[in-house]
């Protein structure tokens, strides 16, 4: 009975609580999307369906204390290439194309499945695997040793990254920014990032001048789809592009300006935005429930960012701060990329908004993620007062 008591009072109950209000909106929102929508499908029974699943993952996970987490990084972390890998070659009666992309396992019995979503939690293992690992062999910090931590780090995401940046940009954005949050809290030197963010910030401006005015050059060597380069165009000019590309950013724009402050109340919605229950649904919030909705939604993502921080500042481990460095940056970037593609300051990227947009792999995906955080709550008390670092 004392057993009981303990393992319940080490589960983050401030987790479970911004969690299920994120499930409430989820829910409200995606309800109030298919009502207007052009499917005819109960999404809002298979998002709830999803978080059950979800919460079973978070349950598996939660048992895992950092050793064992740690032996099965590798095993993951191959796991999940292989998926992408066979994903590349599998006929379309098993990974079939949806929108010009081939991201997705046909699963009968279950629908689709996005191997992507998974593996950018593997990936995050792995990157937390490798700094912790280097830092305990590298007794003498240096330029030299830096540089191969770099070097180790670039590997591990780069894999990935090259087997899904031909059908899918926005994911493999995403393994980029966890990749740069790692390298900030790994211990590299200034002195080397520096010259390196340098070249990689033109690097950037150089691929967007070939985006704006040579895209031939990109498609021929990079082999990036035509459609790619659309979303750029649409974001940059969506008024003269609103009868192709630029139609669903102009209409998320109408839609969360119609909002107005408070909006025009649940279920009342004037404008028609297609696949708004997934990529879009903060335009249905926004056009509902207006700027005082949408701020306490984004104020739900910050709680939800702090609460991870505070359980990486607060654990000795230096593996569990890792992984929550890693699980911040995945979700800061897809909350950031998603809410502002949808009001025109970044590009649509098809990146859902996490525990929110309706989606199967994604919302799996990003619970696996936070399962790693409820574990490092369940486990991290014997370490608090530990000398070890």
């Amino acid at each position: 009975m004392t057993s009981n008591k303990n393992n319940t009072s080490k589960l983050d109950y401030n987790l479970i609580l911004i969690l299920f209000l994120l499930f409430l909106v989820s829910c409200v929102s995606i309800y109030s999307a298919q009502a207007t929508g052009q499917y005819k499908e109960n999404f809002l029974l298979k998002q709830i369906v999803w978080y059950v699943v979800g919460g079973g993952i978070i349950a598996g996970v939660i048992t895992l204390d950092s050793d064992q987490l740690k032996k099965l990084t590798w095993y993951a972390y191959g796991f999940g290439l292989f998926l992408l890998g066979f994903l590349i070659i599998a006929p379309t009666s098993i990974a079939p194309v949806i929108n010009g992309a081939k991201n997705w396992f046909k699963v009968p019995g279950i629908g689709s499945l996005q191997p992507s979503e998974f593996v950018k939690i593997f990936v995050i293992l792995a990157l937390a695997k490798v700094i912790e690992e280097h830092h305990q062999k590298t007794m003498i910090k240096t330029v030299k040793t830096d540089f191969w931590l770099l070097v180790k780090l670039g590997i591990v995401t780069m894999a990935p990254v090259i087997l899904v940046i031909k059908q899918d940009l926005g994911t493999s954005l995403v393994f980029l920014a966890i990749l740069l949050g790692m390298i900030f809290i790994s211990g590299i030197t200034w002195r080397l990032l520096a010259p390196i963010f340098s070249v990689g910030a033109a690097l950037i401006s150089t691929i967007f001048y070939f985006v704006l005015w040579k895209p031939d050059v990109l498609e021929k060597f990079l082999g990036v789809k035509h459609y790619q380069f659309d979303r750029i165009y649409s974001w940059l000019d969506p008024y003269n592009n609103q009868s192709t590309t630029g139609f669903q950013l102009t209409r998320s724009l109408l839609a969360i300006g119609s909002g107005e402050t408070s909006g025009k109340g649940y279920g009342h919605r004037d404008i028609y935005l297609p696949e708004s229950h997934t990529d879009f649904i903060f335009s249905i919030i926004g056009e509902e429930f207006g700027f005082v909705g949408a701020s306490v939604l984004i104020s739900l993502f910050f709680l939800l960012i702090y609460h991870i921080t505070k359980v990486g500042m607060e654990t000795k481990n230096n593996f569990y701060t890792y992984l929550c460095v890693g699980v911040i940056s995945m979700i800061t970037f897809h909350v950031f990329q998603n809410i502002g593609m949808t009001i025109g300051l970044l590009p649509i990227t098809g990146i859902p908004l996490p525990f929110v947009s309706y989606g199967g792999s994604s919302l799996m995906g990003n619970m696996l993620g936070i399962g790693l955080i409820f574990s490092i709550r369940y486990h991290y008390k014997k370490y608090m007062f530990s000398t070890n670092s």
